[in-house]
């Protein structure tokens, strides 16, 4: 009943530098934007320092009044992270029960391909049916934050 989408996009930094300079990137940083309905990402709180290791946990709050737990769940460097968003509030909170997310870093010519993906669990049968509209969202919004990914880390 999962529902997997992901976004790629080639940035041109080699992976070390993208894999560090993505993992303790600030969210609202990186998620600055409305994607349609889906809101950017306000603040962060509940964070003890650094963005680093797994059992780390967060609140990650959104515009508009959702939130979400999130759990940085296994750290591979420079390859790949981790992370479980449980705990939804907000307008996600009837189709999602809990997202399963992840960030690739992989080598290439030009640089490093980033590739971000989630498995979205939904919360029923019945909103199971929404995820591919929602799954053609979150692309478009995961498209417009690797675009910002590469101009920070490009810069």
């Amino acid at each position: 009943m999962a529902y997997a989408v992901e976004q790629s996009r080639a940035i041109a930094v080699d992976v070390q530098d993208a894999f560090d300079g993505t993992l303790p990137l600030p969210l609202p940083q990186l998620f600055r934007h409305w994607y349609g309905p889906i809101p950017p990402i306000k603040e962060v709180r509940d964070q003890n320092g650094e963005w680093a290791s797994a059992g780390q946990t967060r609140t990650v709050r959104l515009t508009g009044g959702g939130s979400m737990r999130e759990e940085l769940t296994s750290v591979d460097a420079p390859r790949s992270f981790d992370y479980r968003l449980t705990e939804i509030k907000g307008p996600l909170a009837p189709l999602v029960r809990f997202v399963e997310g992840r960030w690739e870093f992989t080598p290439t010519a030009a640089g490093t391909t980033v590739t971000w993906r989630w498995v979205i669990h939904p919360r029923s049968a019945l909103t199971a049916a929404a995820m591919p509209v929602f799954g053609r969202l979150w692309k478009g919004y995961a498209r417009r934050a690797l675009t910002q990914l590469a101009a920070l880390l490009e810069a």
